[in-house]
């Protein structure tokens, strides 16, 4: 008889029955508001009916159509539509599967536009799980220790984590910006780096915000070394931060953009996008893949899109979010192990600390684990596992927030007694 790795962990004992919007129907009876979303994913809510019949429809029509082979309406109508989006001058797209594939993909463009070897990514990173993604990901040692040798040419730069440091946010963009100087000059040339690879908030790092000032920063140390700037939109894409793309809190426009989770409301689908000029300069035959671009998945896409749009998703999660944050600060003030409340649009988080200031997993744990008893589902998350990450569908109500932010205070007045 065949079971699941043990490697695999559940983080919650939720076996599911149904799912609707914001509710997952379990088969101990019991709903439970989720306020995980599949890490992100489902972001017009579970089952959606637009997009639930925009798959039903496809799969009547053709399932799996190779992209590269054959050519299908939904990824064209998909390609089409992400223009409507996408930052001006990236017009040209690829397809893949998931967000490692999609980020392997960038890394491989931008090493072979440029002919420079080196790749610079940041403290917190999480940039997926295969060698090569797993290599640019410093959001904890067990997403990248045990197979070593990981991929060469990865330099690591700080990044400006100011409640970590105890410093304010400026002093930290100021030293986070002033080590990357030394790094270009002391470790990588340069002439000898392609690109740097950030996310706009942190993911598996702790749902920290990467400032906007930093981001200028590295668009303008970008520009005046002719290094490619790849940003890291899979979790922070569609809407999560209450802006459509999670850098445009900043004035830049990256030269490759990725997406993945969201963009599809569950099903797997990723890209990168990048100029026309900066896409041909990849090498023939670089792009490819069997399932990339998938018709079902591709239709999904279009539907969700429609979705944000018509029911003005970006806005709801804007003020979603803001309500969110409202109760979570409320809670920072009565539980003196909140150290930080922090995040963008519907993506929050709750960082807990000790007497002393220091991570405290214990109670991280314990909270997550606790709101499965008051019907809330949350994700932990941070470089220490300190973090409890709120991630809320975007169609999520005000009814639905306070029910969140109940759930939460009943928790931790239970874990804290």
């Amino acid at each position: 008889m065949a079971t699941l790795s043990p490697l695999l962990k559940q983080a919650t004992p939720i076996i599911v029955e149904r799912a609707s919007g914001s509710w997952i129907s379990a088969t101990d009876g019991v709903d439970y508001l989720d306020f995980t979303t599949g890490i992100g994913v489902t972001s017009t809510g579970h089952c959606h009916p637009r997009v639930v019949e925009a798959a039903r429809e496809q799969t009547g029509r053709i399932i799996h159509a190779q992209y590269t082979t054959v050519m299908h309406q939904p990824l064209i109508e998909l390609t089409e539509r992400l223009g409507g989006v996408l930052p001006a001058g990236l017009d040209s797209v690829f397809y893949a599967n998931s967000g490692s594939e999609a980020v392997e993909a960038a890394v491989r463009l931008a090493r072979m536009a440029t002919g420079r070897p080196n790749i610079v990514a940041f403290q917190g990173g999480f940039h997926g799980r295969t060698v090569a993604a797993a290599s640019l990901t410093t959001a904890g040692t067990k997403f990248r220790s045990g197979f070593s040798p990981l991929m060469a040419g990865v330099h690591i730069a700080p990044f400006p984590a100011a409640f970590r440091y105890g410093w304010p946010e400026d002093a930290a963009i100021d030293f986070a910006l002033r080590e990357l100087d030394f790094l270009l000059q002391t470790t990588t040339s340069p002439a000898d780096t392609a690109a740097f690879i950030i996310e706009p908030a942190l993911g598996d790092g702790g749902y920290v915000p990467t400032p906007p000032r930093f981001l200028e920063g590295l668009r303008e140390r970008a520009d005046r070394h002719d290094i490619v700037l790849i940003v890291d939109e899979v979790q922070t894409g569609v809407g999560r931060t209450g802006r459509f793309w999670g850098h445009q809190y900043s004035s830049i426009t990256p030269d490759i953009l990725i997406t993945a989770k969201g963009i599809a409301s569950g099903f797997p689908i990723s890209a990168i996008a990048a100029s026309a000029d900066l896409m041909a300069r990849g090498w023939p035959g670089s792009q490819g893949g069997t399932y990339g671009g998938n018709a079902v998945a591709a239709a999904a896409a279009v539907a969700t899109l429609d979705v944000v749009r018509d029911e003005e998703l970006i806005a709801n999660s804007q003020a979603m979010g803001e309500l969110l944050h409202d109760g979570l600060l409320e809670l920072k003030r009565r539980f003196p192990s909140i150290g930080d409340v922090r995040g963008l649009g519907l993506m929050r988080a709750l960082e807990f600390v000790d007497e002393l200031g220091e991570p405290d997993t214990a109670i991280t744990a314990a909270v997550q684990r606790t709101a499965v008893s008051h019907r809330l589902l949350t994700l932990t998350c941070g470089t220490r596992g300190n973090v409890v990450r709120l991630i809320p569908p975007l169609v999520v109500s005000p009814q639905e927030i306070r029910f969140g932010l109940d759930a939460l205070a009943a928790t931790l007045e239970e874990v804290t007694a």
